[in-house]
């Protein structure tokens, strides 16, 4: 039991560890764009990576260790949504401080795609759990941030980065890739939540007529 509490309590904190990391990052690389620094940078490149291992880890060994919990379910899944909250809106902020205009339009769509996608999938789970349904992560959220996360390392990489590392056309077509995959994510969610909706439609519905 003590072995238990222990694996749970690594799991739990690879988990919320995702929020302080992703806020050196912010601060990092936000500071690099004024004051730009190969150290900064490095610096909030390990940050941002590290926070996206988290995620990767936590997961893998909730399974392993078989301590998944309803906490979990719901924590994973928030702390990803705080992960694009924060990334996304920067990246839009550094292409733009670098004139790279059109970089910047296509950011600013996948992250309104992004974090529509990502209140969508919570008010489907809200509704989900009115009727007890388990609100885990289904395939197409999980191959969103197998995706999306490095994604986003990279896309860091080829605006900051003092070395030219990753041509434009690639990252162009991992965004349409990126695109693409919320689209089936929303897709996925919404047909998995579809019942539900209709039931919480449908009691809705029944107690207007009684009143």
């Amino acid at each position: 039991m003590a072995d238990k509490s222990r694996e749970l309590a690594l799991v739990t904190l690879l988990t919320v560890a995702r929020f302080p990391l992703i806020l050196l990052f912010f601060a990092g690389a936000l500071y690099n764009t004024m004051h730009p620094s190969a150290a900064l940078f490095w610096g909030s490149l390990a940050a941002l990576i590290l926070s996206a291992v988290t995620d990767l880890f936590d997961g893998w060994l909730a399974r392993r260790y078989q301590v998944e919990t309803p906490f979990g379910a719901h924590a994973d899944p928030l702390m990803d949504k705080f992960f694009f909250l924060s990334t996304l809106p920067l990246l839009v902020y550094i292409t733009r401080a670098n004139n790279h205009n059109l970089h910047a339009v296509i950011l600013l769509i996948l992250t309104l795609a992004f974090l529509t996608r990502d209140q969508w999938v919570t008010f489907l789970r809200s509704i989900g759990s009115i009727y007890q349904a388990s609100g885990k992560a289904h395939w197409a959220g999980k191959v969103r941030t197998a995706i999306n996360f490095p994604l986003i390392a990279a896309i860091y990489i080829h605006e900051e980065s003092p070395l030219r590392l990753i041509p434009l056309p690639l990252i162009y077509a991992a965004e349409a890739v990126a695109f693409l995959v919320n689209a089936i994510s929303i897709y996925t969610y919404t047909r998995h939540y579809w019942p539900f909706l209709r039931r919480a439609a449908a009691l809705h519905d029944q107690r207007n007529s009684a009143e």
